[in-house]
């Protein structure tokens, strides 16, 4: 699987005028910058649409079909019909868990618009987008809450788990819940896209806020994930990009813990936006959910896929 670009008529012309790695660099990231721009003034227009929490559907009981022995429940031998006897209420559960979608830092769940869609449309009857409030200032706290929406979301489907899907921020609110919170037991695979999981040092005018600095390197936050996780359950998949404006030093996007199941894909030609948004990551999202555990601890062991 990989990401593809339209040649440039401008490819000649730079590979003259500047060496051949060099040039090939420049045209790589100039193109993930202008991608990166058109994605963020595509994503101000929706992101109003974005800002109230999302309407949760409302199960819709199936009919229980008729015995086909034709005998009655009360013994009597009479024919059981569909319509004679009250339909008895009761969820239909997919076979595949619900997925829940977390956005990052000063965001909400408009990010999510085009993966939605992609999930939807290969098999994923249940997908959900929470928001947590831009106010939020402790990684800590919104894992507690992300738990409580979970335990909603599986009382509600009928599941005992669900899979999750976090872009950066939001993909290490959810891994705090699954590690230090006993998450495990709910969430079956968690893919992160651009989370910062050993702590980023971008943007240093932004340590006034304090979620920013349980972001950065030698946080409590990120030391409590260093701590030891014997019996962590949950499978990690982590898609990190080596265009991540947003991520210093890029690797901090992987995941590397000895006790987790922990899966590092690497995206090579786009930037930090384009992560939830591009197809080719998509399809790496929706292989990441379908893998079987076995296939995972596999690629989990010769360093998993690349999206070159």
């Amino acid at each position: 699987m990989k990401v593809t670009w339209a040649v440039s008529p401008l490819i000649p012309l730079c590979q003259r005028l500047l060496p051949s790695r060099l040039a090939g660099l420049s045209l790589t990231l100039l193109k993930a910058t202008a991608l990166e721009i058109a994605i963020l003034a595509g994503h101000l227009l929706l992101y109003p649409s974005g800002i109230t929490p999302e309407r949760r559907p409302t199960p819709i009981p199936p009919r229980i079909p008729a015995d086909p022995t034709g005998t009655s429940t009360t013994g009597t031998g009479a024919d059981v019909g569909t319509d004679d006897t009250p339909d008895t209420p009761r969820l239909l559960t997919p076979a595949k868990p619900p997925v829940v979608l977390l956005h990052g830092f000063i965001d909400n769940r408009s990010v999510f618009v085009l993966l939605r869609r992609s999930l939807a449309q290969h098999g994923r009857q249940q997908v959900e987008s929470l928001n947590y409030s831009p106010l939020t200032c402790d990684i800590r706290t919104a894992a507690e809450l992300l738990g409580r929406h979970i335990e909603e979301i599986c009382e509600r489907t009928g599941h005992h788990e669900v899979d999750i899907v976090g872009h950066s921020l939001g993909g290490l609110i959810a891994r705090y819940y699954a590690q230090r919170l006993g998450g495990d037991v709910r969430v079956r695979t968690l893919v992160t896209l651009g989370t910062p999981h050993s702590g980023t040092r971008v943007a240093p005018l932004m340590n006034a806020h304090p979620i920013v600095r349980q972001m950065r390197p030698g946080s409590d936050v990120l030391e409590e994930l260093c701590r030891p996780a014997p019996h962590c359950r949950t499978r990690f998949v982590s898609f990190w990009s080596d265009l991540d404006q947003l991520m210093d030093p890029l690797e901090t996007a992987c995941i590397e813990h000895p006790d987790l199941l922990a899966q590092n894909v690497r995206v090579s030609g786009i930037g930090h936006l384009a992560l939830p948004v591009h197809p080719a990551v998509a399809a790496g999202i929706r292989q990441a959910l379908d893998a079987e555990e076995t296939g995972a601890r596999a690629a989990a062991r010769t360093g998993g896929l690349t999206v070159a």
